[in-house]
């Protein structure tokens, strides 16, 4: 940075000053020219661009720094999933348990959950994007990157009307459409099973 220092002279009184009128004291501006440190710049750039991850895989043969910073970066797909442990919807807090294998138990089983509900949601977004289809958003806007949360409402209201009769039994399911029939299709021929047990 460079800078002058300018001296303004102060008179008493208003208007313009004669000229063997002495000045009664002295303002001074400060003039900065100022120039950007490239290299300083650069510098700080670089130092926030750097953050310490720590692993107890230290081959990088075994695992290399740019698939450390991509599993690293990938924590938010498991953040999300202990978010969805955690929705009211998943009624978790409506369950007391006192006992220290009771509690053990219960997260194991809200883990095993969460694998369930990850493993289903990574299956139909691989089988939407290797068929290059698409169901529909909460907003009814066409998505390759549908949550399972969403899927599971879409399946709520569909209900099983049992039919006895003497000849023969008879499992129906009901209000089942074509969105259903199209994201049961795309996860497997279990599940399209599941939902038509009579065949």
């Amino acid at each position: 940075m460079d800078s002058i220092v300018i001296a303004h002279l102060l008179y008493a009184g208003k208007g313009r000053p004669r000229k063997d009128t002495p000045p009664t004291g002295f303002q001074w501006q400060i003039v900065a020219t100022v120039s950007i440190n490239f290299p300083k710049v650069l510098q700080e750039v670089l130092r926030k661009a750097c953050w310490i991850v720590g692993t107890n895989v230290l081959e990088p043969s075994v695992l290399s720094d740019h698939n450390l910073i991509g599993t690293y970066k990938d924590q938010g797909g498991v953040e999300r999933g202990f978010r969805f442990l955690k929705d009211p919807l998943f009624l978790a807090s409506s369950v007391f348990v006192k006992k220290p294998e009771r509690i053990m138990a219960l997260s194991f089983i809200m883990v095993l959950c969460l694998l369930v509900y990850r493993l289903a949601e990574f299956r139909l977004r691989s089988r939407l994007t290797e068929t290059g289809q698409t169901i529909p958003d909460q907003i009814h806007k066409p998505t390759a990157r549908s949550t399972m949360r969403w899927v599971f409402q879409c399946f709520e209201g569909i209900e099983l009307l049992h039919v006895q009769t003497s000849v023969a039994s008879l499992v129906l399911v009901l209000r089942l459409l074509p969105l259903h029939r199209l994201i049961l299709h795309l996860l497997g021929p279990p599940y399209e099973k599941i939902y038509n047990p009579s065949s």
